[in-house]
This record gives structure tokens, sequence and C-alpha cells, in this order.
């Protein structure tokens, strides 16, 4: 009984930093399943009007954009439209990889036992010799040390129009492609380090068009079995790499303290392959009933709250990174916080809050992001719901404003990480499967839900978003620290997509 009132009485002191108390229950009744499943459903119906998808350049992604301002417009925000270019690649035709000679082999695509292709390489059908281009295997190689191909010098004596063999490691994708082709590479195999952990093939980026021979990232084996010396490749990739326009969507209160400015953020395109009511219908679906219960409701914020759809996150988290980028110094010490909603419906769910003192992933946000999570801490505590940690490991559009030093938290239900026999004793469920088994597919439709989840989250969800929106208190308290973890400005991910 002793340890319960010390764990109590820890809880409110960290809350009392973090927010006032708010009586949420009013806002957290208005905002039902089924007001949230009404704007899936119109996600749904845009995507049905539009080739079954809503990717950011696509007709239905601006259809949801009209109807995401729309919507806000008439319960009375204030609606800003942001528009703004960005990198965009789709394969139009599955890649292909295979060693022709001295052992025929076809190598599986979209495997891990096999390759994917890069983000933004380029087109093209090669056939021709491979050649290893400074290649440091293990065990001689320590982790993420290969230098290959970061130099141009370590294209001396390529023979041009040979399909280069490079080792992961040091430095971005994008480099490495750009030595080889400078190089007259007419392709290019960047395959995993080789040490443990890193041996897989990998979805990587080269983080925007540019590449004009096809290049695919591979398992280990598949790269040391490519570079052993007069082994002939061939390589196909069919796929569009170009600049098109999106935008974003923001809307804010009227009324609030302008210089502490809550920000409440879902993504809303999808990937070009589905209709994403997801991935991330369900988290633009929940923030954007909350907006209209709250204005509903005529709850008038002592802090003004934006809430913002993204585009192009599937890309890049680019629609934030462009939100973050053309805001002012003043403006962006006037945002007090990001709070990130992206998949809170996932079929096979877990409820994971974002650790933002880094004390169970070792990486914490910026100062304040500890007092977020608390927040959502203490609101499912009190429901009696489990919860887990998740990592800032950079796959969502908290990324952009983490890395100004802007203190972010939110929820996740899963994506395409494996349930455990432990997961699945607390949140039930099937063990084995994936999370969201929809996860960046066509299936990802308005039927690819977990009600119960989306339930709970869309609760958490404007349960946080009025706390801060009521609070007098600054998210970030006095400290300058950045609470228990080693946040670093730093991010593998941004996106799905590793850079390096």
């Amino acid at each position: 009984m002793i340890v319960v009132l010390l764990i109590i009485i820890i809880s409110v002191v960290q809350i009392a930093s973090a927010a006032v108390k708010v009586d949420t229950s009013a806002l957290r009744e208005a905002v039902t399943v089924e007001g949230v499943r009404a704007h899936q459903q119109a996600f749904q119906d845009i995507a049905n009007a539009n080739g079954g998808t809503r990717e950011a350049s696509s007709p239905g992604y601006f259809a949801s954009a009209a109807y995401v301002a729309a919507q806000a417009t008439a319960a009375g925000y204030n609606v800003t439209i942001q528009d703004f270019e960005y990198p965009f690649f789709e394969e139009q035709a599955p890649a292909e990889l295979e060693q022709i000679d001295p052992n025929p082999t076809v190598y599986p695509y979209f495997d891990n036992a096999g390759f994917a292709t890069m983000e933004y390489s380029g087109s093209g059908d090669v056939t021709a010799i491979a050649e290893g281009v400074d290649l440091l295997l293990p065990p001689a190689a320590a982790a993420n040390t290969s230098t290959s191909g970061c130099e141009a010098s370590d294209f001396d004596g390529f023979t041009p129009g040979n399909i280069a063999i490079i080792q992961r490691g040091t430095c971005s994708f994008a480099l490495k492609a750009q030595n080889a082709e400078a190089a007259g590479a007419s392709g290019v195999v960047i395959f995993n380090e080789g040490q443990e952990g890193r041996t897989d093939a990998f979805l990587g980026t080269l983080g925007g068009p540019g590449a004009t021979v096809p290049v695919v990232g591979a398992n280990f084996n598949v790269g040391v079995e490519l570079a052993a010396g007069g082994v002939t490749v061939r390589m196909f990739v069919n796929a569009t790499s170009e600049i098109r326009p999106t935008q974003n969507v923001l809307a804010e209160t009227p009324g609030g303290r302008d210089d502490r400015v809550v920000v409440v953020g879902a993504h809303l395109d999808s990937v070009p392959v589905g209709p994403g009511i997801q991935d991330n219908g369900s988290g633009s679906a929940a923030i954007l009933e909350i907006a209209l219960q709250m204005a509903a409701q005529e709850i008038e914020p002592r802090n003004q709250v934006r809430f913002a759809w993204w585009g192009a996150e599937e890309s890049g988290l680019l629609g934030a990174q462009h939100y973050v980028d053309n805001l002012s110094a003043r403006e962006t010490k006037n945002i007090a916080l990001n709070l990130n909603f992206d998949m809170i419906g996932s079929p096979n769910f877990v409820r994971f809050v974002y650790d933002g003192d880094g004390s169970a992933t070792g990486t914490a946000g910026p100062n304040g992001s500890k007092n977020i999570e608390q927040v959502f801490l203490d609101y499912f505590g009190e429901q009696g719901l489990a919860t887990e940690p998740t990592a800032f490991d950079g796959r969502s559009d908290y990324g952009p404003f983490i890395e100004v030093g802007i203190p972010a938290g939110g929820l996740f239900t899963g994506a395409e990480g494996i349930k455990t026999e432990e997961q699945v004793a607390i949140y039930g469920g099937t063990a084995g499967d994936q999370y969201d088994p929809c996860y960046h597919l066509a299936c990802d439709t308005f039927d690819n839900i977990s009600l119960e989840a989306l339930d709970q989250m869309s609760d958490a969800a404007a349960h946080a978003t009025m706390t801060f929106a009521m609070t007098t208190s600054s998210v970030n308290g006095t400290s300058k620290g950045k609470g228990l973890g080693t946040w670093d400005g730093n991010m593998e991910f941004k996106g799905s997509a590793a850079r390096q």
C-alpha cells in the first residue's frame, strides 16, 4: 500500500508541472466513435471515387483536404490551406534483381531475404557485370563503420557500365548513389552492412528525384554474392520520380493565447496503393471530430489550438517539415507543444504512448515532452487501461517539431511490428501477426479497424488536446534539460524509409 501511495504522489507531482487538472469528460463523451467513423467513411467514399487512393498529389487527397477544410470552416475555425511541392515516387511494376551468371538466382522482391527499391530510384532494365566498391565485410567491420561509396575516390578504377555493389554505412544512400552514377555505374545495389541487426533488406530513400539509374537496397548475403567477382546481374525498376504539388490544412481557434499554441496534428495522405483509412484516416478523422465537438460545445481555450492535417507524410514527413521550415523564430517559440496522432485504430492493436522522457527507449523528446507523456499515462491509468512506450524514431510528423526543440507527444496503435504473446495477454488479439496487417496495402479500407482501439485512443486524444488547451502552466517547465533520454536531434528515419 505504501508503494502504491508513493506512485500516486509521484504522478500528481509530475502532472502538476505539465498541466492544471481539467475536466474533459464532456468533450470525451461528445467525441464518439460513430462521429470519427463518419469522417473515415467520407475518406473511403472519396478514395472510391478517385482510383482507390488518397496519395498526397492525387485527386483523392485534394478532395480529402477540401472535406476537412469545409468541416472546420463551418465550425468557425480560421482555416488556412498551405500549398507546397514535394518529391513524388511510385513504382509502376515490381522491381527485379537476379544473378544471371555464374549461379542463376532470382532474388525476392520486397522481402527481408532479397531486396527493395530505393525511394526515388531511377528506372531502367540493365544487365551488366557487378563490381564491389570499397567493401569492409564482417568480422573486420564494426557496426556502422563502412564508408563504401561515400567518397568519389572509392570509384577509382571502377569500370563504367558495371553495376556498383555498395555497402551500407556512414553516409547517406543518396551520396553513395550520386557517386556511383558519376563514375558511370548503370545500376546500384546498396546492401546491408552485415553486423547483427543489419543484415536484412531494407526500405531506403534517396531523399528526392534525381537518380537516373536503378537503385535498390539488398540483404547482406545478396550483396556479398553479387560482389564476389565475375558475376553478371540484371536489374529492373519501373518507377515515376518527380516533383508534384500538395497541401496542408490548418484550422485554428479564433481565441486563446497565441504565444502558447497547441498544435494537434495527423497526416491526411495515404500511400499510393490504397485509401489509407487506418493510416492515417484514423488520426485525421479523430482530430477533426475533436475540433468539431470543441466548437459545438463553445469551448474557449486559454491557449490557441491549431489543428493540422499534413500532406506528403508518406514521402518523408514533408508536410510537417514544410510547415516547421516556414515558421519564423517567434512563431516557433510560440508553439507550446505538438500532439501527434498517427494510426490509432490498428486491428491488432497495442496502446502505445510516445516515450517523452526516454526512460524506456533511451531517446527523449525536447524539454516538456515527458510532461506530455505523463498526461497520457495518468489518463490511461485513471481508465484502468495498460499502455506501452514507443520511441521517437522519426517515423511520424512529430519529427520536424522535435528537431527544432518543440516538445511533442502522442499515441500510436502499431504498424508492421509483430504482436507478442505478452501483448496478447494484455490487449487481446493475435500473437505473431502485425499490429496492422494492412499497413501500406490496398486493404487499408474502412473495415481495417479496431473500434475498441479507435474509441479509447480518440478519447485520450480529446483529453490531451483539451488539457493543454486549458492549462495555465507551461509544458516546458523551467528546466533547460531534455528529460531522462538522449535526444540529439538526429533520426535514422523520416517517415517509413531509412536515410542511411
